[in-house]
């Protein structure tokens, strides 16, 4: 076994490695960290986890190495969705010493995930010493994945306002729901009394047609200019699809068993809106290391 004063001496060459690391993570002439995306809501039950699933297998159908992470602290399901069981979660990472590769499953067509269980919940409460040593082994997803995809939970609490603000990328899924649209504008403001530069991706989820969903985005970027001088970001949306349902029924992924659905269509589009975005630079691919520290940062 190794003694502490070794134990230590690595963690203290971690940080100093991590220092260096932070300085050109991202940097697309060296080594670039993967694009890390957190997906959100304002209220549950606006199908959050079921988009970052497909959306998923469709970046891994592009050629993309994919990795989705549970951190949704009330009810993780991507696996669910996904039709998977998990043996390990986030929790034994931290407690257990697993190695964050040992604890990766497999999904749909190569997309990996972690599930959160009670790990993510942990991964808010660790000291810097801690939180160090468990960025090592996190930092390990940035050579597995191109894209990380962060299943946040839903609503207005400090976790995922802070899981929100440390992801370089966000994308805020509603509703034509009154309530859900309230709540979405309710969270934008949350967001962007902290930082108003943060770029905010709206997705319309459930539409009944492409006129109804452009029409609530417009009033929802026109509202939040108005009130809150920021603007959001149309990403797209994705039509209210008897298939889609289906597919969560028998636990498969819709973009896998109803292909040619209008969703599948839809979300395809949103796919590769993400992968056209002219914005995207350095800044944005900084990896789970960069998100990770940022995190332990809001939480000190």
């Amino acid at each position: 076994m190794k003694d502490q004063a070794e134990r230590l001496r690595e963690i203290i060459s971690g940080i100093k490695n991590y220092k260096e690391d932070e300085k050109s993570i991202g940097s697309l002439t060296n080594k670039p960290g993967s694009r890390v995306i957190a997906i959100t809501s304002g209220k549950g039950g606006v199908g959050k986890t079921n988009f970052t699933v497909n959306l998923g297998i469709i970046f891994a159908q592009m050629g993309l190495r994919v990795v989705i992470i549970d951190a949704d602290l009330g009810l993780s399901n991507v696996d669910v969705v996904m039709g998977k069981m998990s043996k390990y979660n986030l929790s034994d990472v931290i407690n257990s010493n697993k190695d964050i590769l040992e604890i990766l499953e497999e999904g749909p067509d190569g997309v990996k995930f972690v599930s959160g269980g009670s790990g993510v919940q942990e991964l808010v409460k660790l000291n810097k010493t801690q939180l160090v040593d468990l960025l090592m082994k996190l930092g390990k997803l940035d050579e597995e994945a191109d894209i990380i995809l962060l299943d946040t939970g839903a609503g207005l609490s400090e976790n995922v306002i802070s899981f929100v603000h440390a992801a370089r990328e966000v994308i805020l899924v509603t509703t034509p729901e009154p309530t859900s649209i309230t709540d979405a504008y309710a969270l934008i403001k949350t967001i962007t009394q902290r930082d108003k530069s943060k770029i905010i991706k709206v997705v319309v989820n459930r539409a009944d047609n492409a006129a109804e969903a452009f029409n609530i985005l417009d009033k929802l970027n026109v509202v939040t200019q108005k009130f809150l001088g920021v603007k959001l970001q149309k990403l797209g949306y994705i039509l209210n699809d008897a298939c889609v349902v289906k597919a969560v029924k028998i636990q498969q992924p819709f973009v896998i068993s109803f292909v040619r659905s209008e969703a599948s269509k839809n979300l395809n589009d949103i796919a590769n809106t993400l992968m056209d975005n002219k914005e995207l630079s350095s800044v944005s691919v900084s990896g789970i290391k960069m998100f990770i520290n940022k995190l332990s940062n809001l939480f000190s």
